[in-house]
């Protein structure tokens, strides 16, 4: 990287994109940054799906060629992860682990067991079962980041999060890298719906609304929010109290009209319960909590108002990305220039010593960032980000009752590593047991022949050892 002091510039970044044929995260990066004067540079894309790279070198580079764009990226299509990685400042991973056949057996086949998860990708028997073929593709990038950039910053998208920023550092200890999830900003944007409406203001900006972050990524809580000095927990609490039963609904959203929305009454419900805010989608929250709870059944989701994410949906949502990744590359369709709302170009500029900003981030708890539990742990908190520097903001303990609920997620995360790094059975019929959708559900016969069944549909993408 070359730094223009006088300007405030950084040109010659070098980005190696992992999963840079994505038709969803990709295009969210390109955005950003063709709107990020600072920075300069080139971005390496690299899939296995060489086209889909191809794709988006073409659309990378007409962002850039258009004139009303500052931002100046030369995209390139990388052939290997040498050919991407040697010489990069960053890396950037978003990669899909499998396909959605993969993914449709990890949503839907425990349901045969009365077993449903809304998501699918990090808790509940799909999270362990894509974290199985998640951890050795991210083995091989850590050792790859090891060789050929051992002293790049290396930035994840991909879920499971925790497990793959975990499995990151377990083969590279040194490593520097972190994960990102935009949960916490969902959170926050509802808190800024809600404290417009208590304190007739518009337009407040979401990153006004200072919160104290602590957690595990989509099992994330606040402590403490506030907005230029207003508590606004007095604020939720009264909101919860005259709207429990409705929600809330962003303003140009609503529970029934998308997959992916809901009325936040989960996060409604477990304030009344524990007293903190819940920092994510109700879909994510939902799956780390006791399957009779917000997931018994499909009536029981629909009572709490958000949705079962079906992997048919996911399937026709692909679709309608290759037709558009079509016309982009065609020049058919342009790009609108927006801001995104994600946060990865601005940590990008403060590890270039652009800035200083302070972001959530998973990382692990060498620090104590959440001190009762274990340094082993990925844990999600605030932190402040400066020139080649995370420094972890101290986010205290998590009140018992909460640990109770957290605390058996990162003993699974533990098991759910070994599993991967083994081929051993066992351990995923024991992280099937102590899952809080499983727990106590179904008998341990069935809970082996659902694992087994499940290992079976997934086997394309595990290494032979587990092959029986």
């Amino acid at each position: 990287m070359n730094y223009d002091v006088s300007a405030n510039k950084v040109h010659d970044v070098q980005i190696a994109y992992i999963g840079g044929g994505s038709r969803g995260w990709a295009w969210t990066f390109m955005t950003d940054l063709s709107m990020e004067e600072s920075l300069s540079g080139t971005i390496r894309l690299y899939d296995i799906d060489e086209k889909a790279a191809g794709n988006n070198e073409t659309i990378g580079n007409h962002l850039t060629d258009r004139p009303d764009t500052t931002g100046d990226w030369n995209y390139v299509t990388s052939h290997s992860l040498r050919e991407a990685l040697t010489g990069a400042d960053f890396v950037v991973i978003s990669i899909l682990p499998g396909t959605f056949d993969e993914m449709a057996s990890d949503v839907h086949l425990p349901e045969r067991l009365g077993i449903y998860q809304s998501v699918g990708d990090t808790a509940g028997p799909g999270g362990i079962i894509r974290a199985l073929r998640t951890i050795p593709m991210f083995v091989d990038i850590a050792e790859a980041v090891k060789t050929w950039a051992p002293d790049a910053w290396v930035i994840n998208y991909t879920n499971p999060m925790t497990l793959c920023v975990k499995t990151l550092y377990h083969v590279f200890p040194q490593i520097k890298a972190f994960g990102c999830c935009h949960e916490v900003f969902g959170t926050q944007k509802v808190l800024k719906g809600i404290c417009e409406q208590a304190l007739g203001l518009e337009q407040i900006n979401r990153r006004d609304i200072e919160v104290n972050v602590l957690g595990i990524n989509h099992f994330t809580w606040f402590d403490r929010a506030s907005y230029k000095g207003v508590d606004l927990f007095p604020i939720y609490r009264q909101f919860i109290l005259d709207h429990f039963e409705e929600g809330f609904h962003e303003p140009d959203r609503n529970w029934m009209n998308g997959t992916f929305n809901c009325a936040h009454r989960v996060k409604f419900d477990l304030f009344g319960r524990f007293g903190l805010i819940a920092a994510a989608g109700d879909r994510h929250l939902a799956e780390f909590m006791p399957g009779e709870e917000y997931l018994k059944d499909p009536d029981t989701v629909k009572q709490w108002k958000f949705a079962l994410t079906t992997v048919d949906w996911r399937k026709e949502d692909l679709k309608k990305r290759l037709a558009r990744s079509a016309r982009l590359a065609a020049g058919e369709e342009e790009i609108k220039l927006e801001p995104t709302g994600e946060e990865g170009i601005l940590l990008i500029r403060a590890l270039c010593g652009l800035d200083r900003v302070i972001s959530n981030v998973n990382i692990p708890n060498t620090m104590l960032q959440i001190p009762n539990l274990p340094a082993s742990a990925v844990v999600e908190t605030n932190a402040v980000f400066g020139l080649d520097s995370i420094r972890p903001v101290a986010a205290g303990p998590l009140p018992e009752d909460l640990l109770a609920l957290v605390k058996p997620h990162t003993d699974n995360h533990e098991i759910v590593l070994q599993a991967a790094l083994t081929c051993d059975r066992s351990f995923v019929y024991e992280a099937f047991r102590q899952d809080p959708l499983v727990k106590g559900r179904v008998g341990d016969e069935e809970l082996r022949s659902l694992a087994d069944d499940m290992i079976a549909n997934t086997m394309t993408y595990l290494p032979k050892g587990w092959q029986r």
